[in-house]
């Protein structure tokens, strides 16, 4: 049995379909089990990371587990007890949890980043002192990022641009999703963290003139200021930390912090990650 925790997010999601597919008994962790879609044969556990009781129940009779546990700042320790549930089931000689795949985030542990770049720290180093079996996935921005577009793109105004002119290794989740469901299943990725990234760097305009292309109709972006980003996000519901960390990653990316490519989904998958291009082709009903 292998737990996923954030199953019905945006990796989440991808890594129960996938492991499902590969026709693996998988337990998925749901606020509201009754509510969440999930593939047939696939149990639910009534959870949520930050209830450690739940999340420890869910872990019983499993050998591997998918730990997502960062929702936002006030989730470092909820992370970490996220590992110490796994821990507390027993290692894989007793049949518990043997192995474990952290998803964390690009940048982390940067000083740059200030808090933002902590956020995932704990969960870490709790993955690499726990004695089981760990691998730690630090992807970049996700393509479906983008799908923030969506309603603006069909609407045909300009969407908010809240990250700049600053160029990200744009990844697609079902990338990373397959890279974690590998390391959920395969013992010769343990002990690794990947750090993983599309073919190529984009930025947000550049990002919006590949969806033009595949739709065939302009994507225009409106460039927001600092203060208006910082607006944008306390408006949305944001704490101030909350929104002040995004900040402190918007100016980051923007300067070029988030640059990078690596070669990690290449080396994991046996093939060339796949291109913002792809994801927007395969995407492209969400923004019809």
């Amino acid at each position: 049995m292998i737990l996923v925790t954030g199953a019905t997010g945006t990796i989440g999601s991808e890594v129960v379909r996938q492991l499902a597919a590969r026709g693996e008994k998988v337990r998925a962790l749901s606020r509201d089990p009754a509510k969440a879609r999930v593939p047939a044969g696939v149990e639910t556990a009534p959870g949520h990371h930050r209830d450690r009781a739940s999340v420890e129940a869910a872990m019983a009779g499993v050998r591997a587990a998918f730990l997502v546990g960062v929702f936002g700042p006030d989730d470092a320790e909820n992370d970490r007890g996220l590992v110490e549930a796994a821990k507390a089931a027993g290692g894989a000689s007793s049949g518990g949890v043997g192995r474990i795949v952290k998803l964390g985030a690009i940048g982390t542990g940067d000083p740059r980043l200030g808090r933002f770049g902590t956020w995932h720290l704990h969960g870490e180093e709790a993955a690499r002192a726990s004695g089981l079996e760990w691998t730690i996935l630090r992807p970049s921005a996700f393509a479906s990022n983008t799908l923030s577009w969506a309603t603006a793109v069909r609407e045909g105004t300009p969407a908010p641009n809240m990250m700049g002119g600053g160029r990200q290794g744009v990844v697609d989740p079902r990338d990373v999703a397959e890279i974690a469901v590998a390391a959920l299943l395969d013992p010769r990725h343990a002990g690794r963290t990947y750090t993983l990234t599309g073919p190529e760097t984009l930025s947000a305009h550049e990002q919006a003139a590949v969806l033009a292309e595949v739709l065939g109709r302009p994507v225009p972006l409106q460039d927001l200021s600092p203060e208006e980003r910082r607006a944008q996000l306390l408006a949305s519901g944001l704490s101030e930390t909350y929104a002040d960390g995004l900040m402190v990653t918007a100016r980051f990316i923007h300067e070029g912090g988030n640059d990078v490519v690596t070669g990690d989904v290449a080396e994991v998958l046996g093939r060339p990650a796949r291109t913002y291009r792809e994801w927007a082709e395969d995407h492209k009903e969400a923004f019809a």
